[in-house]
């Protein structure tokens, strides 16, 4: 079955190019922006935490990043499918199954209906009501590593050092695990919460601040996570780069 979202995005992309021509201008894609992020500041290798099935992985080298990548995704099934993709892509590789957090141990995670908002915390109402598919359906324990425990192991020879954080309500806790590892970071994609969805989250208000005084600066926000009937937005995308 096609990508049908990759598919989209390229189609929009084309479409910006033949309006540029014609001196329309035609909105670039949040995909495309984040691509020329990431190229602009040379990135040579991004940590994938949360990786679920790989779409993140599969998008950014389908619109032509050729640096390396390391997946990380705590559940069975998603792992799998992950681990598939990841042999078909030079440079991408998936992580043995683990999840990324605050210390190093075991860890439960709750399984969603949809995987994708699958997490370590408890949901709350406010993010079935807006996600149905979203509630859970079951758990599973994997590993936990700070990522300063495994950050060395990966980055050998790169230079710029690009972590995307996809955790469904467990950003904070990846980021109080990755202080040794922070000042060699050159940039982050962290999806962020603006009302509470998961149990004892922290919200975009408690994690831009400690963006900021970790020497960081926003390059880019967007819409992640919509509920579809009141139109209020619930989860943005947001993109930091080292000052």
């Amino acid at each position: 079955m096609p990508n049908l979202k990759l598919l989209k995005i390229k189609s929009e992309m084309a479409l910006r190019k033949v309006g540029n021509k014609f001196g329309v201008d035609v909105k670039m894609t949040d995909e495309e922006i984040l691509m020329k992020q990431i190229g602009f500041n040379n990135i040579d290798m991004i940590f994938d935490i949360g990786a679920n099935a790989g779409q993140f992985g599969e998008m950014i080298y389908k619109l032509g990043y050729k640096g390396k990548m390391v997946s990380f995704e705590p559940l069975s099934e998603a792992h799998a499918v992950l681990s598939g993709k990841c042999k078909n892509i030079d440079g991408w590789s998936a992580a043995e199954k683990c999840a990324i957090g605050e210390e190093d141990g075991e860890i439960e995670i709750n399984i969603s209906e949809n995987l994708i908002s699958s997490s370590a915390l408890g949901m709350l109402d406010e993010h079935e009501k807006a996600a149905p598919k979203s509630k859970y359906i079951g758990s599973e324990k994997a590993k936990v590593f700070k990522l300063d425990s495994i950050f060395g192991k990966y980055t050998e020879n790169c230079k710029n050092v690009f972590v995307k954080i996809d955790t469904q309500g467990f950003e904070e806790k990846i980021l109080k695990g990755c202080t040794e590892s922070m000042p060699k970071i050159k940039g982050f994609l962290i999806e962020m919460s603006l009302v509470k969805l998961y149990e004892g989250q922290a919200l975009f208000g408690g994690l831009y601040p400690r963006m900021i005084s970790a020497g960081f600066e926003m390059h880019g926000i967007q819409p992640a996570f919509v509920n579809k009937e009141t139109g209020q937005v619930l989860q943005v995308d947001t993109v930091f780069f080292k000052r």
